[in-house]
């Protein structure tokens, strides 16, 4: 984020809070996208995936998933299928409660750092 020109020192603030994520609710409402589940990704990047890397494309996409709330949050996305694929192996109500409470915690820790 930091080095990319495209976005202004008020759009890494709304990135840093998450809150450019709120206009996806509004695809949440409807029935687009889902709260929990993999990240939509570019048709571009779709079009690269290894044959394993497609089962991403098997349940609606989310605004936060498990890659969001792992160790593994800093990197690219793109570098970490196993964090979609694994959530879709596993997943269930209590496990989109549990990625839905970390979202929030992650999001208020950003307000003190």
């Amino acid at each position: 984020d930091k080095d990319d020109i495209r976005i202004t020192s008020f759009g890494r603030w709304l990135r840093k809070l998450s809150l450019d994520e709120i206009p996806q609710l509004i695809n949440v409402l409807r029935g687009e996208m889902s709260l929990v589940g993999p990240r939509p990704e570019m048709p571009f990047i779709v079009d690269t995936y290894e044959s394993y890397e497609k089962k991403r494309l098997s349940v609606m996409p989310g605004i936060t998933g498990l890659w969001q709330v792992s160790p593994a949050r800093n990197a690219e996305i793109h570098d970490n299928p196993e964090y979609d694929l694994l959530y879709i192996e596993h997943r269930d109500l209590s496990l989109d409660i549990l990625i839905l409470i970390l979202t929030i915690v992650f999001v208020f820790r950003s307000f003190t750092h």
